[in-house]
């Protein structure tokens, strides 16, 4: 079957709403048979909603895929399931919280993202906090479930033991795997009566801890999710701990207004040239899409997603952030500056990626593959 296509949306009807704490809960989709090629995951990746507001905006969000994923002989997912957790004024999670049952629709994304760890022996580890639990539960339940010769190390954050999300299903993992999995947890705002004492994961008390929890030059990867402070202290701790920056992946779900992500410029991989810092006063942007090409004029102040889009409703898109990295393109030719960037990694933006919502051109020509 042909691969779904960047930023096609179907229907998917709700078959469950499940509550996991006062504040989020568990929905999960029912893929019909029809789709369910299109909706195979590989553990670690996300899926975007979107819906219409009230004033006919449109809003879109990224989950997680937080259940085991599909084994590649196995056939197609019947249904995914993700975790929502309530954000102030977050549009979609207060629908989900509030409103949104079983026998509802909402149109989804096919999954992507590529946090991934596909299954393979090994010693792994995350640190998460909060939500950031979703893509890491559906990373250590498949890995556990399909390698025997595999170990995770889960390290987690949370601000009380009510707040926890999917409490039940990462004690599963230890009941099942007791030998195998290893969890952590800290709590931020209540003591524990066994573990560690109360307080954040900050660089500091990471960089400390980590020694004496797990073997840390042996962790063939480390998975870092959650919020920005939480993610960068964590990568923060692990490189002084002399870890390279090729076993560090990342997510980030939230960043506060206001941070600086020093996204610079990119230019195509193996290019060299002066980088200039400013738009020219006319560019165009080429743009190929599921195999089909065009070319249009970049507006004063767009970025190269917003001249897309203007042309091609299906370009991928979900938050517009930069921390998605859902609109990731190749950058075939010219040079772009990038406003922030909090998806990609630089091994990525030194091999020619960018992030279209964020990117200006510098140079009066601009083509991007969003196929590679």
């Amino acid at each position: 079957m042909a691969a779904a296509r960047h930023g096609a949306f179907h229907p998917l009807r709700v078959a469950a709403v499940d509550p996991l704490t006062d504040d989020s809960v568990a929905v999960t989709f029912a893929v019909p048979p029809e789709l369910r090629e299109a909706y195979r995951w590989a553990p670690g990746q996300h899926i975007a909603v979107r819906r219409t507001a009230r004033d006919g905006t449109e809003i879109r969000r990224t989950y997680s895929v937080c259940i085991p994923a599909p084994a590649p002989e196995a056939p197609g997912p019947a249904e995914l399931k993700v975790g929502v957790r309530l954000v102030d004024g977050g549009e979609f999670s207060t629908y989900a919280l509030k409103e949104l049952a079983a026998g509802d629709t909402v149109e989804v994304m096919a999954p992507a993202g590529r946090f991934v760890l596909e299954p393979r022996a090994g010693h792994f580890a995350a640190i998460v906090g909060g939500s950031g639990i979703t893509p890491v539960l559906s990373i250590a339940s498949t890995l556990l479930a399909r390698e025997p010769g595999a170990r995770f190390c889960l390290i987690r954050s949370d601000r009380t033991t009510a707040s926890t999300m999917f409490l039940e299903e990462v004690a599963d993992l230890k009941d099942r795997f007791p030998d195998r999995f290893q969890l952590v947890q800290t709590l931020s705002r209540e003591e524990q009566q066994a573990g560690l004492p109360a307080g954040r994961l900050d660089e500091e008390r990471l960089t400390r801890l980590l020694p004496a929890l797990v073997p840390v030059e042996e962790i063939g990867g480390w998975f870092l999710c959650g919020p920005y402070g939480l993610v960068r202290g964590a990568e923060r701790a692990l490189r002084a701990l002399g870890i390279g920056r090729d076993r560090i992946h990342q997510e980030i779900f939230h960043v506060e207004s206001g941070v600086e992500s020093g996204a610079g410029s990119a230019q195509p991989a193996g290019s060299a040239g002066e980088r200039a810092a400013t738009s020219p006063a006319r560019s165009t942007v080429t743009a190929t899409l599921d195999g089909r090409s065009g070319s249009w004029p970049v507006q004063e102040g767009e970025t190269l997603l917003e001249a897309v889009l203007r042309n091609r409703a299906d370009a991928p898109y979900a938050c517009k952030g930069g921390v998605c990295g859902t609109c990731r393109a190749f950058l075939v030719r010219g040079e772009v500056r990038m406003d922030r960037n909090f998806a990609l990694e630089p091994e990525e933006v030194e091999g020619g990626h960018v992030l279209a919502c964020q990117s200006h051109p510098v140079t009066e020509e601009v083509e991007l593959d969003f196929d590679r």
